[in-house]
């Protein structure tokens, strides 16, 4: 099948691939040699998946994503599988979100569900110690692996399931489009070493020092940001902290919209952000995620 690769609606940086029903179907039998336990167990045969799923695209998926994702002035894409048909249950949804992964690099192992990549759920009732799942609160804008050692070059999330939803809209800011971009990467606090921690449901027992701001080989500034995580040392770093928390939520240029159950969001960690709009309350409101996140091949 050809590739082909389309604009978002509501921005050109956001590329869109769709998956037709009749190229998933050429997985189903290539995803059935594997359990989801045996990916858990075995890596070498997550990259059969990614072979499988680059086949569909006639060698040119895996190639095409790393372009996208590399190139700051794109850096995002999502993929729409038409999965309307029940054939395509949460572990098909699983294998090929690992198939997209391993086209591109190693995901990180992922200290919260001792995994490779980890499955949660927002719901109406929530007593987790962190924003991730707190259905009525807004999830501010942030990039992922903050508080661990590892890097994270990229980040994917994709929409398991959902039922009883209203709200709760995808919201990224590429970092590029954002109004203070220059008056708070060229602030020296910034630039500064900060102390990031993390909730107990991390599973991390460490703390790493980073500073919000450094620059890619090109000298373009990047960012490793979420208001949950950093711990000021003194009330300059705080008032920083504010500032930038303001300044990115207050952006009129982020991108709002809502992600088709199935589809992934596939972003470079280092110049975009992501967020959530809150939900509408619903006592049944529940929607299920997935989320790996890791580094480029070298």
């Amino acid at each position: 099948m050809s590739l082909e690769i389309k604009d978002h609606k509501n921005s050109k940086r956001v590329k869109v691939i769709v998956i037709k029903e009749s190229e998933l179907d050429r997985l189903i039998f290539p995803f059935k040699k594997h359990t989801i336990t045996s990916l858990e167990y075995k890596p070498f045969s997550r990259f059969t998946l990614a072979k499988s799923v680059n086949e569909v695209f006639e060698g040119k998926l895996g190639g095409s994503l790393v372009d996208i994702l590399n190139d700051r002035k794109t850096g995002t894409v999502i993929l729409e599988p038409e999965i309307n048909n029940k054939k395509f249950d949460k572990d098909f949804l699983v294998k090929l979100s690992t198939g997209f992964a391993y086209l591109v690099g190693n995901p990180n192992f992922d200290s919260m569900s001792g995994k490779y990549y980890a499955r949660f759920y927002v719901k109406h009732q929530d007593s987790s110690d962190s924003y991730l799942r707190k259905a009525y609160t807004n999830l501010d804008l942030h990039t992922d692996g903050t508080y661990v050692k590892e890097k994270t070059d990229w980040l994917i999330m994709t929409k398991m399931e959902e039922q009883g939803v209203s709200g709760g809209e995808s919201v990224i800011l590429h970092l590029d489009d954002w109004e203070h971009l220059n008056e708070l990467s060229n602030n020296p606090i910034g630039q500064q070493n900060f102390t990031w921690g993390s909730p107990k449901s991390k599973n991390i027992d460490y703390k790493v020092e980073h500073p919000v701001f450094t620059k890619d080989k090109s000298g373009k500034p990047i960012i490793s940001y979420i208001d949950q995580f950093p711990e000021p040392k003194n009330m300059e770093q705080g008032l920083f902290l504010q500032k930038l928390s303001d300044c990115l939520e207050e952006s009129k240029n982020k991108i709002e919209f809502p992600l088709p159950v199935g589809s992934t969001i596939f972003s470079n960690n280092y110049f975009w952000l992501h967020g959530r709009k809150p939900f509408r309350e619903n006592t049944n409101l529940s929607r299920e995620l997935l989320r790996i996140r890791g580094t480029f091949f070298n």
